[in-house]
């Protein structure tokens, strides 16, 4: 555990004022991999950014050569490589840690290649020397608002719930905004010290179309010749605590009431501080505060509305230091902007405002290498998340002084793109329940993954059998888990809309941390091996059934009748879920009966591990052996008509704004037009409201009481939701049965 010192930087001989202590390789990690570096200083924060290469350990499966004479029991091996994969690491820090921060880095760094630091911000200048001193790097320095630009870009592109809007008395603070798949175009109002209003069109394309001089340094210097507070986040919290109708003069003192006939209700301000020219008193310092944080804030929010409908613009996202995350500041503006377009826009602010300026000054020094081709996904592991910015709530989170905050994002093996059968892509919501809003329920999940911890702990030792550190690494997983599953049950928001999906994708992120790639590998192996024993059994038992009884028989107590018919699909894309039984026995039966009616068929299944989900690397070896006892299977192999693809994620949930690219040309090369989501995961916990331009089959059973009674049925009842889209029927079809 090392110490970092506080050191006040206004000052010549750097006097140590505070020291705090942290480990700083949990806050600097993988800085011996760091191949490039860009910073972001401003007037009171550093912003560093790094890319780096992390080693960790995969779970790769091997077909045994069943050719061979020598009986092998089992279908495939289990290996654990390591692999190296990208990884951005980005740290925002107090100005009066820069130079401790700096020695750490320059001790640590191993890496001797790197020459050059990109800087942006105002503070680069003022701090070139040292930088250049303490590391030995040269700095070059980056235009601010291209960074800024940037930066959003890459946040906007990648990181989903990204945007969101602030509501102070709403149930969460937070209601996060699903991006666009075209983010473009955007107006950025960026508040400093004064006000620029972007208007950006592409990547490389944007422009300034106005601003203003009244902004940010507007409040703190009037801030401070009112109040003698010099310290903006001290002027923020007198704000928060001030009355600003004892300084404003409304409307209902000038005419006694609203006034109707210009639709002008009687708590509106009239004059900013107009109290103050008639009034024989004095002020407090928190009122004039708050009287001062309205007017520019009302201000800044009529150009802003102003410029969006001057340029026909509906998405106008907030930044810089006035926003920082306090929530007076985004309560004013939204109120401005919900005021002056009758809520026809919404302010939208981003979870990693302060973020984008470090981010786009690396990606201007990276672009040898267009990380813009890759998709990138936040790392929950390494990431701090969001705080509260309410500080009547959870008053400890607020503690910001001498604290880091991180985020880290990996590079995807597959670059991600919608669903084109997606009926409209804008509006698609993944998941079926969001834990930020429903108290009830984030309780009772949060209750239910506390509760399973251990038996993941258990689980994850048992999949490493000869590493006799599994017991410790999976101790430290236990720790870091339940750390985050504290911190979500005071900060649902942290990572965006708590959901079932990102509790496991957290529990999966902490799991590799750890080196635990595929705690459910030995289990898959086994029900796999057992499973493929019973195949042709299965599928001679159900060629012996009529048509009729087949269905019945595919999809056990479901259908209450005959009434549904698959009709002759040119192709039907099938997102299927979990290793043995139900990849071998049942998955692989109906699509052989899709294959025996001509229609193609394209498997999807998880690019990598999450709990006992069959992987594309398992799947290719199970369909080979399936292969060589069914001709049906075969054929389809050998003429094409079964496509094994990998869907691009990495978890038990299903987010079909986030595929495979590959996956996406298939599926428009082959003009699929059924798609069957199979599995609580895929099916229910998410896209179970999925609308697409295409019919539609979503089956599941309910293997959790508390989401059958949400759902109007009993544990282990069958879900069975057929939909036509609407331009091809009135209605759909949805059944839920006890199995």
């Amino acid at each position: 555990m090392a110490e970092f010192s506080r050191v006040d930087s206004s000052s010549s001989s750097h006097t140590m004022d505070k020291s705090i202590t942290l480990p700083p390789d949990e806050i600097f990690r993988n800085l011996e991999n760091a191949k490039r570096f860009a910073i972001d200083i401003g007037g009171s924060l550093t912003k560093l950014a790094y890319y780096s290469t992390v080693q960790h350990k995969v779970a790769k499966v091997r077909s045994f050569d069943h050719s061979a004479k020598v009986i092998i029991d089992k279908l495939y091996e289990i290996s654990v490589q390591e692999e190296v994969t990208a990884r951005l690491h980005f740290i925002k820090f107090e100005n009066a840690y820069i130079e401790t921060c700096l020695d750490f880095i320059k001790d640590h760094l191993v890496n001797t290649e790197t020459k050059v630091i990109k800087a942006t911000g105002g503070g680069a200048h003022k701090f070139k020397e040292l930088i250049e001193r303490k590391l030995g790097l040269k700095v070059d320095k980056e235009d601010e608002m291209t960074c800024l630009i940037k930066g959003c870009n890459f946040v906007l592109r990648n990181i989903p719930h990204e945007a969101f809007v602030y509501a102070k008395h709403a149930d969460s603070e937070f209601r996060f905004q699903t991006t666009h798949p075209d983010i473009f175009p955007y107006l950025l109002v960026n508040i400093g010290s004064g006000v620029s209003i972007v208007k950006v069109e592409s990547e490389d394309k944007f422009e300034r179309i106005g601003g203003s001089s009244i902004g940010g340094g507007t409040f703190w210097g009037l801030g401070a010749l009112l109040t003698k507070t010099k310290r903006f986040d001290e002027l923020l919290q007198l704000a928060s605590k001030g009355q600003h109708t004892s300084v404003d003069m409304l409307v209902k003192d000038i005419y006694g009431g609203s006034y109707g006939s210009l639709g002008l209700t009687g708590d509106l301000i009239a004059s900013s501080f107009g109290k103050s020219a008639t009034a024989d008193k004095e002020f407090s310092k928190e009122d004039m505060a708050k009287s001062l944080l309205h007017m520019i804030s009302n201000d800044i929010g009529q150009l802003a509305c102003l410029y969006a409908k001057l340029h026909n613009l509906s998405r106008v996202y907030f930044g810089g230091f006035f926003i920082r995350g306090h929530p007076v500041t985004m309560h004013t503006i939204t109120y401005s902007i919900n005021f002056f377009t009758k809520g026809e826009v919404q302010a939208l602010f981003l979870r990693h405002e302060g973020y984008l300026g470090a981010i786009g000054a690396f990606l201007k020094g990276a672009e040898e290498d267009n990380p813009n081709q890759y998709s990138w996904g936040e790392n929950y592991a390494g990431s701090s998340g969001l705080m509260s910015v309410s500080p009547d709530m959870y008053p400890m989170q607020r503690a910001r002084s001498g604290t880091f905050d991180m985020l880290e994002m990996d590079r995807l093996e597959r670059q991600l793109v919608n669903l084109p059968l997606l009926q409209d892509a804008s509006s698609y919501i993944p998941d079926t329940v969001d834990l930020t809003e429903d108290a009830q329920a984030r309780e009772y999940w949060l209750y239910c993954f506390e509760e399973a911890l251990d038996g993941v702990v258990k689980r994850a030792v048992a999949s490493q059998p000869d590493m006799p550190e599994a017991a410790e690494r999976a101790e430290k997983f236990r720790q870091k888990y339940r750390h985050k599953l504290q911190t979500l049950r005071h900060q649902p928001f942290a990572y965006g809309s708590l959901t079932v999906r990102s509790l496991l994708d957290t529990r999966e992120h902490c799991l590799n941390e750890f080196n635990f790639p595929d705690p459910y590998s030995k289990i898959k192996q086994r029900e796999n091996d057992i499973a493929l024993k019973y195949y042709q059994k299965a599928v001679k038992s159900m060629e012996k059934l009529s048509w009729e009884e087949r269905q019945f028989a595919l999809v056990r107590g479901v259908l209450a009748g005959n009434v549904f018919d698959w009709g002759a699909k040119a192709c039907a894309l099938f997102f299927v879920d979990n290793s043995g039984v139900d990849i071998i026995l049942g998955v692989m039966p109906f699509v052989r009966e899709l294959l025996s009616r001509g229609t193609e068929v394209v498997l999807a299944s998880n690019s990598g591990p999450a709990l006992n989900d069959v992987t594309n690397g398992e799947l290719q070896i199970l369909t080979e052996r399936i292969a060589a006892m069914d001709p049906v299977i075969q054929d389809g192999l050998k003429e094409d008509r079964l496509t094994l693809v990998q869907s691009g994620s990495s978890s038990p949930c299903l987010d079909l704004s986030r595929l495979d690219k590959v996956l996406a040309m298939v599926v428009r090369e082959r003009q699929t037009d059924l798609v069957i989501i199979e599995g609580m995961g895929r099916a229910i916990h998410t896209n179970y409201y999925a609308m697409l331009s295409c019919e539609s089959l979503k089956m599941a059973v309910i293997k959790n009481s508390w989401l059958a009674d949400r759902l109007g049925g009993k544990l282990f009842s069958v879900v069975f939701k057929y939909e036509v889209p609407a331009d091809k029927a009135d209605e759909d079809s949805a059944l839920l049965t006890p199995s």
